[in-house]
């Protein structure tokens, strides 16, 4: 198995390096480095990569990779384990989505060495990681103020996509199309297939979902054969989480302004006409209702309880008659991954 070269530093088979890989000064000419954890096997396998805080203030990711690298398990029998805790770590710095310049980075893939700064990190990120990988998977929550149900999108119609979606373990699949300008298009066109996780919410850490993603993780590595199915841990002795595909979704909008009394949760089935919020004024006099307009489950909501018109407040994915086992199989991951009895730190990692 040949030399792997990231960031100027070359990495051996059977080698764990950290790396504090250099991408742009910030005008005080102060250095801002990626942090990357490089795992190989002394055998050949895939190259995966495990990215997180592509938007700098989705930090569930970062931990879900913390506790992957301490993990005393994760020992590869084969391939290579790139893992990358913070992409945008100007981002992180600054507790904001957005790159310095305003840019959402997972909008400026595949970059430029010359262009912007986004454009740059970028650039540094797809040449340096990216391109050694045959296959990725990037760590996301909802944006600032909204929370996701765990969930993978991806390109479903793949079918080797589609058996790492499932292998992931969570209820949820959303057959999404490629966004212009994303890491996961860029990847795409690199020939690396890549899941996007999407859990929790943007400057908070989430356990269930922190959970789930260490274990979706861990399931597809055992997957690619890059793991030993023998240290997967069964915890319990219900089924395991059977995940269904959602190929469309949609955002229910408030009707009016005003402050919001939500009805419904995240994981929850709802009908057409089905209530979803009511929306009121400061004085207690109802302004409308939201409903549904489908039938389907809420895999993603609005948490802030103060709305203007047309704002996006649910997110509804919608299924078939496999609704109600969808909801069963939610229920299933949380018992699974949050017991009543609550595990000490080092059963956690």
């Amino acid at each position: 198995m040949s030399d792997l070269v990231i960031g100027g530093v070359t990495i051996p088979a059977g080698k764990t390096v950290q790396i504090e890989m250099p991408v742009v000064r910030l005008y005080t000419d102060t250095d801002i480095c990626m942090p990357v954890h490089v795992i190989r096997s002394k055998k050949p396998g895939p190259t995966v990569f495990v990215s997180a805080a592509v938007h700098g203030d989705e930090l569930n990711g970062v931990e879900i990779i913390r506790r992957l690298i301490n993990q005393k398990s994760l020992r590869l029998t084969s391939g290579t384990l790139i893992l990358v805790p913070m992409v945008n770590v100007y981002g992180v710095l600054n507790q904001s989505r957005y790159m310095p310049d305003r840019r959402d980075l997972n909008r400026c893939f595949p970059g430029s060495s010359k262009g912007s700064l986004a454009g740059i990190v970028a650039n540094t990120f797809l040449t340096e990681i990216v391109s050694h990988c045959q296959y990725g998977i990037d760590l996301h929550t909802g944006a600032i103020h909204r929370s996701n149900l765990p969930q993978i999108r991806a390109n479903l119609k793949d079918a080797e996509t589609r058996l790492l979606a499932e292998a992931f373990g969570v209820p949820v699949l959303l057959n999404a199309s490629l966004r212009d300008g994303s890491l996961r298009q860029a990847a795409v066109e690199n020939g690396t297939k890549v899941l996007l996780y999407e859990a929790g919410q943007a400057l908070r850490f989430d356990e269930l979902s922190i959970r789930a993603g260490v274990r979706g993780i861990t399931n597809v590595l055992t997957k690619l054969n890059m793991l030993s199915s023998r240290l997967q841990r069964r915890p319990t002795k219900r089924q395991p989480v059977t995940p269904f595909i959602a190929n469309t979704s949609n955002w229910t909008r408030a009707s009016v302004s005003g402050i919001v009394n939500n009805l419904k949760n995240l994981g929850d089935m709802v009908q057409i006409g089905d209530p979803l919020a009511k929306i009121g004024s400061p004085f207690g006099e109802l302004f409308g209702t939201v409903v549904s307009n489908r039938a389907g489950i809420i895999i993603g909501k609005q948490n802030i309880p103060l709305v203007q018109e047309g704002d996006a407040m649910f997110h509804i994915a919608y299924f078939t008659e496999e609704d109600q086992e969808i909801v069963d199989n939610i229920e299933t991951m949380q018992d699974i991954l949050m017991p009543e009895k609550i595990p000490s730190f080092d059963e956690i990692k």
